[in-house]
């Protein structure tokens, strides 16, 4: 079993930037694909970025590809959402998510991971 700890959300203007930490408790964190999902008020959770394990592979949606940055560094269990280029549509609170992965793909849905963060608010104000 991991737990999973954000970090990093907060209130930024337009155009600003923002990094979002993962903490992953477990000695394992190296074996499960990660996923940064965000929702906003009224909408359904949404992948925005995932890692698989050893980094091989990434996945981005589109609304956020150019902006945002998926990285994972296994010696401190911990995944990064780098985000820049903010803008208001990208608020909502963000969820850092797992699943154990034998593989190296990415997972695009929520019903595939395991285990949940409690979730970074994240506004971004025009």
């Amino acid at each position: 079993q991991v737990q999973l700890v954000e970090s990093g959300g907060g209130l930024v203007q337009a155009g600003g930037s923002l990094r979002l930490s993962c903490a992953a408790s477990g000695r394992t964190f190296s074996s499960y694909a990660m996923g940064w999902f965000r929702q906003a008020p009224g909408k359904a959770r949404g992948l925005v970025a995932a890692i698989s394990r050893s980094s091989v592979n990434t996945y981005y949606a589109d609304s956020v590809k150019g902006r945002f940055t998926i990285s994972r560094d296994s010696a401190k269990n911990t995944v990064y959402l780098q985000m820049n280029s903010l803008k208001p549509e990208d608020t909502a609170v963000y969820y850092c998510a797992a699943e154990l992965r034998e593989d190296y793909s990415v997972r695009y849905f929520p019903s595939a991971y395991d285990y949940w963060g409690q979730g970074t608010q994240v506004t971004v104000s025009s």
